[in-house]
This record gives C-alpha cells, structure tokens and sequence, in this order.
C-alpha cells in the first residue's frame, strides 16, 4: 500500500470517529433533556391531599 492510500484511509477511520463521538454526544444531551422532562413531571404530579381519604357510600 503506497503512503498516499495509507493517508486517506487513516483520514477516513479518524473522521469515521469523530462523527461517531459527536452522535454519541448529541443522544447523550437528548438523554439529559429527557431525563430533566420526566423529573420535573415527577414533581408536579406529587400532591399530598390527593388519596389521603376515601369516601364511599354503599
């Protein structure tokens, strides 16, 4: 293999990982968005009269 095609394949692997880090850096912030989403869901859902009593006619 001459240095040539030696060079662009190497340029090819390295920009092959580049763009494979970056996807993983933008799922990895969806991720953190999501996460922050469903926490703060979490919070307002949490009320504390709600099921504290029962009425029931029979």
């Amino acid at each position: 293999m001459d240095i040539a095609a030696l060079s662009t394949s190497l340029s090819q692997a390295s920009l092959g990982t580049a763009v494979s880090i970056r996807m993983l850096d933008i799922g990895q912030d969806q991720m953190q968005v999501q996460a922050q989403g469903l926490i703060k869901m979490m919070e307002l859902s949490v009320n504390p009269n709600v099921g504290s009593l029962l009425d029931i006619k029979v």
